[in-house]
């Protein structure tokens, strides 16, 4: 048998190394400022706003739609006088509608696989739907209590319409303060560039 030496061998090419991507290193560097979960905090805003409203809404809405039905069957003539506690509830939904809108039109995808969305915008946002979500469920529970209560004693009693309509005014004014809030801090920008 036939010894294969060293020798006889074929010689071991060593490939030179490949240069790093530039391009891809840059890319994958995470800047502190931009983090890639950066948007999941400006989408969570924006659907707060909007969830949190429309609930907010949806309870006013039946909670005084039952005392307009209840009220209804004796006295008919007064449901179209006594619709407003459901318009004012519906309102509350705008609100939410309105900052979900401008959350979701302010979050900036990625170009390039660096990120121009800053952690800053993302926290801005998620407080300003927080703080639009939350008044609108805390002025739509005010209304439906309100509402209810109010457009059967008013059937009752006309005098108390025009107190029922002051005290709409004031729990509709709760989530109008949110969304004055919401639209300051979702105005709120910040750079993604890191000074040097």
């Amino acid at each position: 048998a036939d010894v294969i030496g060293a020798e006889d061998l074929p010689p071991v090419r060593h490939s030179a190394p490949r240069p790093p991507d530039r391009s891809r290193s840059a890319a994958m560097s995470l800047n502190p400022l931009c983090p890639p979960s950066a948007p999941f905090f400006g989408f969570m805003g924006a659907a707060a706003a909007l969830v949190f409203a429309n609930l907010g809404a949806a309870y006013g809405t039946a909670k005084s739609g039952v005392g307009i039905s209840s009220m209804g069957v004796l006295k008919p003539d007064l449901v179209m006088k006594s619709i407003i506690p459901v318009i004012m509830a519906g309102v509350l939904g705008i609100y939410g509608l309105i900052i979900a809108v401008i959350i979701g039109n302010g979050v900036i995808p990625s170009e390039g696989g660096a990120p121009q969305y800053s952690l800053f915008q993302g926290f801005a946002h998620l407080a300003g739907g927080l703080a639009c979500g939350l008044s609108g469920l805390a002025a739509g529970i005010a209304i439906g209590i309100v509402g209810d209560a109010g457009v059967r004693a008013s059937a009752h009693q006309p005098k108390l319409y025009v107190g029922m309509v002051l005290i709409l005014i004031f729990a509709e004014a709760l989530g109008l303060y949110g969304l004055i809030v919401g639209l300051i801090l979702t105005s709120k920008q910040s750079s993604c560039t890191v000074a040097e």
